[in-house]
């Protein structure tokens, strides 16, 4: 089955992917590595998705937001690959950020948003190694950031 195709059975809709705001790119293509900047948190209108995890919002509505992340990357990936997924290798990694409150320790569990989604479209292409990292702030108060690298054909 073509990453399209389950895409479509998983009934997702990918957001269009953002261009950069700042002196940066979205996707740099070096070698067979695709590293695609942070994406951070926006619901299904494009909206952000601010505040603290363990203040403002709670360890399901982080996941959300992480997964939110998830789909940006995908939608980065899919325009960096010139609209064909199918040029995804590997996975190789994600970083992922949570604004969340001092004495929070489920950061993991947030960034499980993001981890399965790839997982869930990319199957075994989606695994990846992984760090979830505890932030006291992310750019416009979003509650979760993650940037991604991927091997691409």
């Amino acid at each position: 089955m073509s990453i399209e195709s389950k895409i479509k059975d998983l009934k997702i809709i990918l957001p269009e992917p953002k261009d950069p705001v700042g002196s940066y790119v979205a996707s740099k293509l070096v070698g067979k590595l695709l590293y695609i900047s942070g994406q951070i948190s926006t619901d299904e209108n494009g909206d952000l998705i601010k505040g603290k995890i363990g203040k403002d919002l709670d360890v399901k509505q982080g996941y959300e937001a992480a997964k939110r992340c998830g789909l940006a990357i995908i939608s980065q990936v899919k325009k960096a690959c010139g609209g064909d997924l199918q040029k995804v290798k590997s996975c190789i990694k994600l970083t992922g950020y949570v604004n969340s409150t001092d004495d929070f320790g489920e950061q993991p569990k947030i960034i499980n948003g993001a981890s399965e989604i790839i997982s869930k479209v990319f199957d075994n292409k989606g695994l990846h190694t992984r760090a979830a990292v505890s932030c006291n702030s992310l750019p416009l108060n979003v509650a979760v950031e993650v940037d991604a690298i991927f091997e691409v054909i």
